[in-house]
C-alpha cells in the first residue's frame, strides 16, 4: 500500500522532504573505509589494490581475455543476444544523432575561430558483479563512448569465480577494448591513478554500491567521472484518463530496486490514486522482489492529489526525479512545463523500463533532485572540446588597440606588450 495525500501546500512538501533526506546511507563509517583504500592505492599502487581484492573477493586481480568475451557471447541465449544487439543499434543510432562534430568560422573581425572535438583517450566503466549483474548497462556506458572516439575503453568487474556470460556477451557487443576482474574502491582508485597493469583513465564511468559511489566521489579530480548516483526514483503524472494497473506496475519497477527506491504519483484525481493503491497490492503478490517493493512504497513511496496539473508540474520540478512519466490525456501538451528530470516518457505506452532497456537514451540518470543541473549520460560525457584562433596581420591590426587597453586595465603589462611588439 501507498500513503495517499491531499496536496494543501504543506503536506506534499513533508514528503519531498522525506525522500530528499534518504540520501544519508552514505555514512561517514563508508566515507572513512573508502578513504584508506583509496589512499593505499594511491601510495602503493597495485599491490595495494592486490591486497584488498584478495581480502574482500577472495580473487587476485585478473585480466579477462577477449577470447572469454567470446566464448560469453557464444554462449549466451540466443535470444536474450538479439536483445542485446536491437538495444545496442538503437544505443548507438541515438548518440550519433547527437553527436557534436569540429567546427571553424570567420569572426565577426575576420580570424578565423571554432572549436575542435574529440573523444577522450582512455575510458574506466565499472560493471557490478554478482548478483547485480547488468549486461544494459554495460551497453548504455560503452557505446556512447565508442561513438564519441574514446580510443581505449578498460571495463572492470569483480573477480568473482563465475562471471556472469551476460556482462561478457554485453562487452563483446558494445566493444570493450579491455576487461580486467577487479572490483569495490580499489578498482575505482587503480583507474585513478593507475596501478601495475591497470593504467589510469581520464573518465570512470558505471554504477556501484556505496562504497564505489564513495570512492568516485572522492578520486574525481584526479579523473573525472560520470556521477554520484543515488538510488532509484520514479515520478508519474496522471490524470483521470490514466489506467490505474499501468501506473501500479511502473511504481513497482522502480520499487523493486531497492529499498530506498522512490515511487511517487502526483495526479489530479483521488479515485485513481486509491484504485492504483489497490493495483499495487494486487500485482505486488505476484511479482518476486515483494519484500522489497513493500519497503520502498512504504517508505518512500505515496501519492499526492493535486489540484491542478499546473501544480503537478511545480511539484515534478521541485522533485526532479530521475524518471518522469506523463501518463495525461495530452501527456505532450504538459512537457514544455518540465523543466527537472532526468527522463521524461510520454504516454501510456512509453514506461520507463523502454528506456532502462531500448528506446536508445542512457539509463544513465542524475538522482536525489540533481537533475537540476546534471545531465543524463550521452556521447556529450565522452567529448572533450579544444578553441582554435587563427587571425593574420590584417585581421589582427584593426583591433590590436582594443586589446592593449583591455590588458593595460587589468596591470597586465606583458599581456599588453604581446600584442604591441607585433606592430613596432
Amino acid at each position: 500500500m501507498i500513503q495517499i495525500v491531499p496536496a494543501d501546500g504543506r503536506a506534499e512538501r513533508g514528503v519531498i522532504a522525506a525522500m530528499r533526506a534518504r540520501t544519508a546511507e552514505k555514512t561517514r563509517q563508508i566515507e572513512t573505509t573508502v578513504s584508506a583504500i583509496v589512499e593505499a592505492v594511491r601510495q602503493e599502487g597495485f599491490p595495494a589494490v592486490e591486497r584488498y581484492t584478495l581480502q574482500f573477493d577472495h580473487q587476485d586481480p585478473r585480466e579477462i581475455s577477449l577470447d572469454r568475451l567470446d566464448a560469453a557471447y557464444a554462449a549466451s541465449p540466443k535470444p536474450l543476444i538479439a536483445a542485446m544487439e536491437h538495444a545496442a543499434a538503437n544505443i548507438r543510432d541515438y548518440n550519433e544523432m547527437l553527436l557534436t562534430r569540429s567546427k571553424e568560422w570567420t569572426s565577426p573581425d575576420g580570424g578565423v575561430v571554432g572549436r575542435v572535438v574529440q573523444g577522450l583517450s582512455r575510458v574506466g566503466v565499472y560493471v557490478p558483479g554478482g548478483t547485480a549483474a547488468y549486461p544494459s548497462s554495460v551497453l548504455m556506458n560503452v557505446i556512447p563512448a565508442k561513438v564519441a572516439g574514446v580510443e581505449e575503453i578498460i571495463m572492470v568487474t569483480p573477480p568473482t569465480e563465475n562471471l556472469n556470460d551476460a556482462v561478457l556477451a554485453a562487452a563483446k557487443i558494445a566493444g570493450v577494448n579491455r576487461c580486467i576482474g577487479v572490483g569495490g574502491a580499489q578498482a575505482v582508485a587503480a583507474l585513478a591513478y593507475g596501478a601495475g597493469f591497470i593504467p589510469k583513465v581520464d573518465k570512470l564511468v558505471g554504477p556501484g554500491n556505496a562504497y564505489v559511489a564513495a570512492a568516485k566521489r572522492q578520486v574525481y579530480g584526479a579523473v573525472d567521472i560520470d556521477m554520484v548516483a543515488g538510488p532509484s526514483e520514479v515520478l508519474v503524472i496522471a490524470d483521470e484518463s490514466a489506467d490505474p494497473k499501468f501506473i501500479a506496475a511502473d511504481l513497482l519497477s522502480q520499487a523493486e530496486h531497492d529499498k530506498l527506491a522512490s515511487a511517487v504519483l502526483l495526479t489530479t484525481s483521488a479515485a485513481l490514486a486509491e484504485a492504483v493503491d489497490r493495483e499495487i497490492v494486487r500485482q505486488t503478490g505476484y511479482l518476486s522482489r515483494s519484500e522489497i517493493m513493500e519497503c520502498s512504497l512504504r517508505d518512500f513511496g505515496c501519492a499526492i492529489v493535486c489540484r491542478s496539473l499546473e501544480e503537478a508540474a511545480e511539484l515534478a520540478n521541485e522533485v526532479a526525479p530521475e524518471h518522469l512519466e506523463i501518463m495525461t490525456e495530452n501527456p505532450r501538451q504538459l512537457l514544455p512545463a518540465i523543466r527537472n528530470a532526468g527522463a521524461v516518457f510520454l504516454g501510456a505506452w512509453s514506461p520507463e523500463p523502454l528506456g532502462d532497456y531500448l528506446a536508445g537514451p542512457d539509463h544513465v540518470l542524475p538522482t536525489s533532485g540533481t537533475a537540476r543541473f546534471f545531465s543524463p549520460l550521452s556521447v556529450d560525457s565522452f567529448l572533450k572540446t579544444m578553441s582554435v584562433v587563427e587571425y593574420s596581420w590584417d585581421t589582427l591590426a584593426p583591433i590590436k588597440d582594443h586589446i592593449i587597453t583591455l590588458a593595460e586595465s587589468e596591470k597586465l603589462t606583458a599581456h599588453a606588450n604581446s600584442i604591441a611588439v607585433r606592430f613596432e
